[in-house]
């Protein structure tokens, strides 16, 4: 074949040879990987049928445990020097600590003031992890007060996701490095760090101060969520404050996160703390982290667990909601024999796409008996589980499959008395403001909302 007959009968078909080349490797990637078959069927699909499409998708979106990553950042360990405390002990999906103290923060003013006054009080150390760091007035604050503290000698760590806090470094960002604060971006998408990384976002929101005390749950940095005066739109969120050894649980997880962020500038490792059970506090935590840094999936088989043995109710606070079969089914299975299964969800959440995706999950629950709630005042934040009054969660994870299965999450569950009291008081306060979903909202539409409704449902495992 001459050089020319090869330019004009390849060439102009290049860009399909390679497309299905890497199509054709992709699928058998996935087909190795341990995926949901749903997840597995949905990138199959639209590798075939739109290469040009699924391709360079699943290169930035794909990626879900990675080797390479794995290798790079370690897992929850307990520090060899704590092994001894009988307050720190490991579990099947965690750590388990007792001796505890925490109050829960119900309000954006609460959670704005506990973290300020928080920052304020730190004596030697800050770490905080966000999803999004807003650049608003609330946002802009808070970094204010953390470069306060590191022009005392106040050590401050700032770790941000690289795309939930899409963007430049601002001049108020630059100005706690000047003063001495270190900021630190996971997992950066220019350069790629790793192909299918930009799918693997670190959504915990952690905040420690001097090792010793901590703040997590739901709210990320911004006037969204919380603020020092009422905002008619701000949403509801959910976060708690815990002091005592569950802090230890949560400290050697930022130090590992922030290794990894860190690994390309020094990181200087520092030394565990041995935290104390607290006088006359009783409360046991349950600490658990889930992600590509783990082995398997805990918090999703903790939360499946959890449901399969309940024994009289459930309860669900969640924005999105998304599930796999087995955790469909299992909620299912609980409502036809006749425990009782509440889910609540705002009314329209930030997610039009979300929306339209669960609206097939909601209708089955409801057909099966659950009492399904629309939270109606604003966009609903929160996550919380709460099971037979007796075991009650929160964290940053929301009950959807990104969550459960692809981001670097962080929960806590709550075993004592006064927690799941107040955990119930306060879904109880959120069923206030509810409305019931029915048949009539819930049943299939006709014509585009249908098709629409049907389109997300396919890509769900997805999103």
């Amino acid at each position: 074949m001459s050089p020319t007959l090869l330019i004009d009968t390849v060439l102009p078909h290049l860009g399909a040879i390679i497309g299905f080349g890497l199509g054709f490797i992709l699928i058998a990637r996935l087909m190795r990987e341990k995926r949901r078959p749903s997840n597995t069927f949905a990138w199959l699909l639209i590798i075939i049928l739109v290469p040009y499409v699924g391709v360079p998708l699943f290169l930035l979106f794909g990626g879900r445990k990675i080797a390479k990553l794995s290798r790079d950042k370690d897992s929850l360990r307990i520090p060899s020097n704590l092994s001894q405390n009988s307050a720190v002990t490991p579990s099947p999906f965690g750590l388990i600590a007792t001796g505890n103290r925490t109050q829960f923060i119900p309000t954006g003013i609460e959670a704005y003031e506990a973290l300020i006054d928080s920052i304020k009080d730190a004596k030697h150390s800050i770490d905080i992890t966000t999803f999004i760091l807003s650049h608003d007035a609330v946002g802009r604050r808070v970094v204010k007060e953390l470069s306060n503290k590191a022009r005392e000698g106040v050590e401050v760590r700032l770790l941000i996701d690289a795309i939930g806090s899409w963007g430049k470094k601002t001049l108020y960002m630059l100005d706690l490095e000047k003063a001495g604060g270190r900021i630190e971006r996971f997992m950066p998408v220019f350069p790629f760090a790793f192909p299918g990384a930009t799918n693997l976002r670190n959504h915990r929101k952690i905040a420690i101060f001097d090792q010793s005390k901590a703040i997590v749950g739901g709210r990320n940095i911004g006037r969204d969520y919380m603020g020092p005066t009422i905002s008619k739109g701000r949403w509801v969120d959910l976060g708690i404050s815990i002091e005592g050894p569950a802090v230890t649980a949560l400290n050697a997880i930022f130090e590992q996160d922030w290794k990894f962020a860190s690994r390309k500038r020094g990181y200087v490792s520092r030394e565990p703390t041995f935290i104390a059970p607290l006088e006359d506090a009783e409360s046991t935590i349950e600490i658990m982290a889930s992600g590509p840094d783990t082995t398997g999936d805990p918090l999703y088989e903790k939360v499946l667990s959890s449901i399969q043995e309940a024994e009289e109710s459930i309860k669900i606070v969640t924005p999105y909601f998304i599930l796999d079969d087995v955790l469909l089914r299992s909620l299912i299975v609980k409502a036809r024999t006749g425990k009782q299964v509440t889910l609540i969800v705002p009314r329209k959440s930030n997610h039009r796409l979300a929306d339209l995706a669960r609206i097939h999950f909601l209708r089955e629950l409801y057909q099966a008996g659950v009492k399904i709630l629309a939270y109606e005042e604003v966009m609903m934040h929160a996550k919380a589980l709460l099971i037979d009054d007796k075991i009650a969660m929160t964290g940053s994870a929301n009950m959807d499959l990104r969550s459960l299965f692809m981001n670097y999450e962080v929960a806590a569950f709550l075993y004592s008395r006064p927690e799941t009291s107040a955990m119930a008081e306060w879904i109880q306060s959120l069923e206030e403001n509810c409305t019931p979903l029915g048949a009539d909202e819930l049943a299939h539409k006709k014509r585009l909302k249908g098709i629409a409704e049907d389109l997300s449902q396919l890509i769900a495992p997805l999103l």
